[in-house]
């Protein structure tokens, strides 16, 4: 496998201020309006779901679907307006969109109202809103739905367009699937290898050795879980993870494969077989860890106000969608505290996703990391370097990169 730390040597370290000088202390919370909303509502269930289209380029939208109690339609517009600025930031010439169940995913009944759920949005799934997994619906959940629908698996909107969409359709299959170290697979991984790298570009900025920064990762599902893994693989020390039934912590740094191995369809470890040494937390005090870096990769809005004043951490990389909200944001760079936003640390799953669809990347691993690594790297030093010498916080300066995305001069062609 290639170094996890490679390709970043180019990038100068510099010294971050612990309060970067005239920081605006005022989010920016941008609230334009989404170019449409839906919402319907299962009637064997009680169960509603919402599909917001934030923007419409080329007549595509992507934007993958999430189900979850309490799933709301300001969340899902939220998600959706971070999505068109994931699009925007890395030149893909397709808006935003996101979907949205507001059911238990545990529940018995929750593929069949997510079947129900992509039945009743078919219009938009057939021809203009590329999906794919995200909380409480993974991968290979939506794509078994797709097929049972007749639409092959969740990228059907822009497989259908290639002039041999079987090809199309068996080259992303291909490229989803490859077999890459560690049993995982390609498509479950890259989102998860791009914030890991996110985070080693953070380090990198500092000066810091991996072998000498520590990282606390709140969920350990695909994106977490992942995450963590290429983490501890280039080294870094992942003292504190989190799921739904607590935090674990080791100071010496977790062995991250073996809890990995300990998961279950939820993304929760099994604590009746911890390795020795492992000491089990509340679920609250990940947020309080004392480490260089932290990494919500869980819930949208883990950070808040009230808990905002908990981090301890030197920089906040988001993995998870809206894991900040603008007010705990504003609160953090008071403190000298910057954070990644979502719409470029957890961007690579996207973004590989139209790669692979574009004919960009193909099946080789190696192609897809070492193209993720790079940008990842220069975006998180351009961000840095903002925060550092001008005391324009990652975000602000992220949404000026996506305010502006270049103008679409022809169709969208998928090969």
């Amino acid at each position: 496998m290639q170094d996890p730390a490679g390709g970043a040597a180019q990038i100068t370290a510099q010294t971050v201020p612990a309060v970067p000088a005239a920081v605006a202390l005022t989010p920016a919370v941008r609230r334009s309006e989404p170019y449409m909303r839906l919402q319907w509502t299962d009637s064997q269930t009680g169960a509603v779901g919402y599909l917001v289209v934030h923007t419409l380029r080329g007549g595509l939208a992507t934007g993958g679907t999430r189900m979850r109690a309490g799933c709301t339609v300001s969340e899902v517009e939220d998600l959706a307006r971070g999505m068109a600025n994931k699009t925007a930031t890395f030149d893909l010439p397709i808006g935003g969109a996101k979907g949205g169940i507001d059911f238990d995913p545990k529940d018995p009944r929750a593929v069949e109202v997510l079947e129900r759920f992509c039945e009743a949005m078919r219009p938009w799934i057939d021809s203009h809103w590329v999906t794919a997994e995200d909380l409480g619906v993974p991968q290979h959940l939506i794509d078994e739905v797709f097929e049972r629908l007749g639409l092959g698996q969740s990228y059907h909107a822009a497989i259908r367009r290639a002039a041999d969409p079987a090809a199309t359709l068996e080259r992303v299959r291909r490229g989803l699937n490859a077999a890459v170290e560690g049993g995982f697979m390609l498509g479950d991984v890259i989102g998860g290898y791009g914030v890991a790298h996110a985070c080693l570009a953070a380090a990198v900025w500092w000066g810091r050795p991996p072998a000498e920064t520590t990282v606390a990762i709140q969920g350990v599902g695909t994106m977490g879980g992942a995450a963590a893994y290429y983490l501890y693989e280039a080294g870094m020390k992942v003292t504190t993870v989190a799921d739904a039934a607590g935090t674990l912590h080791c100071a010496d740094g977790l062995d991250i494969p073996a809890l990995l191995a300990l998961r279950n369809g939820y993304g929760e470890i099994d604590r009746s077989r911890l390795p020795e040494g492992v000491e089990q937390l509340p679920r609250a005090t990940i947020l309080a860890a004392d480490v260089d870096i932290l990494v919500p990769a869980a819930i949208s809005y883990a950070i808040t106000p009230d808990n905002s004043f908990d981090v301890r951490a030197r920089i906040v990389v988001e993995a998870a969608n809206a894991a900040t909200t603008p007010e705990a944001e504003a609160m953090l760079a008071a403190r000298g505290v910057p954070v990644l936003p979502d719409f470029v640390a957890n961007a690579g799953a996207v973004a590989w996703a139209w790669w692979l669809l574009l004919g960009q990347v193909d099946d080789t691993p190696e192609n897809s990391f070492d193209r993720l690594r790079t940008i990842m790297h220069n975006k998180v030093a351009l961000l840095l370097a903002a925060w550092a010498e001008q005391g324009v916080t990652p975000r602000e300066t992220g949404h000026r990169w996506a305010d502006d995305p270049p103008p679409l001069t022809e169709p969208v062609v998928i090969p």
